[in-house]
């Protein structure tokens, strides 16, 4: 018998907003670090750490794993994408700033349900969805025209779409874990496949690029790589669902909205990232357009 989830009370809400504004850090803390550890190898080892973290953690609970139940290609297809995610906003990190990587990178639900429509029965769009589709096609074009302006390095472009890409590569992870056999495995079986992959290719790669040449592991670089190893792809994914097996779903989706708004935020703050007038329109109406997307049916 399923548990019954409860509306969310000041805990759930508490720890929501903390979270949000955690994930919301994370590609800030990434570009901070970024001119003394590479961006792709930082995600290679922050990978590497939520891994172990999760192998220990599977551990503790005897929880099985076994490569022959099936899973196998599903969860390396999804760790070659979530590595590929990575990978697009490592490299697009170096060329635009944290608040514009958080945008195009969190258009990841529009792609997710264009894909779902698509591919999973009973995951039709609405003509509601519909328009917050094309509301936020809309507002990525208005935000994309703000690399064109005078005075814009046209290098941001690059990185931006970068951004994109990432999000829809984020988007094809949820859409292969929801089409298959992943759906019903265990969330730490998944996640180990997706950190698992990542790692290695991710570390690899940086081995390859020579992206370990010039790492300077001061007090700037260490933060980083611990706050996205142990926060962000351990304990944030350890709270989250735990949150899940006790609230609404739906009412903790609802403020997963706030993680671009504190991305943004703190990107300003923190990195001093300028924002233009069409940038910010475009990012209203992108936050929107998710917004229509996410409201569901019945």
């Amino acid at each position: 018998m399923s548990p019954i989830r409860k509306p969310l009370d000041g805990t759930a809400i508490g720890l929501m907003i903390l979270l949000c504004a955690c994930w919301g850090m994370q590609q800030v803390a990434i570009k901070a670090a970024s001119p003394f550890l590479h961006p792709v190898l930082q995600n290679g080892l922050r990978s590497l750490i939520a891994a172990l973290l999760i192998v220990g953690v599977m551990r503790w609970r005897r929880q099985g794993f076994s490569f022959r139940d099936g899973r196998f290609w599903p969860g390396i297809g999804a760790g070659l994408l979530f590595s590929g995610e990575f990978l697009l906003v490592a490299l697009g990190l170096l060329h635009t700033t944290a608040s514009h990587m958080v945008v195009f990178l969190y258009t990841a639900p529009i792609f997710t349900a264009l894909g779902l429509h698509l591919l999973v029965p009973g995951e039709r769009l609405s003509f509601s969805q519909w328009s917050g589709v094309l509301l936020a096609f809309s507002g990525m074009a208005l935000a994309f025209s703000n690399g064109f302006s005078t005075g814009v390095d046209p290098d941001m472009l690059l990185g931006d779409a970068f951004g994109v890409g990432a999000g829809m590569l984020w988007a094809g992870t949820t859409v292969l874990i929801r089409a298959s056999v992943l759906s019903e495995a265990p969330p730490t079986q998944t996640l180990l496949y997706q950190l698992g992959v990542a790692s290695l290719s991710l570390l690899a790669t940086s081995a390859i690029m020579g992206y370990w040449r010039g790492a300077d592991m001061n007090g700037i670089a260490w933060a980083s790589l611990l706050f996205q190893g142990f926060v962000i792809a351990f304990a944030s994914f350890l709270a989250w669902f735990w949150l899940l097996r006790r609230y609404l779903a739906s009412r903790l989706s609802a403020f997963s909205f706030l993680t671009p708004l504190f991305g943004v935020a703190l990107g300003v703050l923190l990195m001093n990232d300028p924002l233009d007038p069409r940038f910010v329109a475009g990012a209203v109406l992108v936050f929107a357009g998710i917004v229509l997307v996410n409201l569901r049916r019945g």
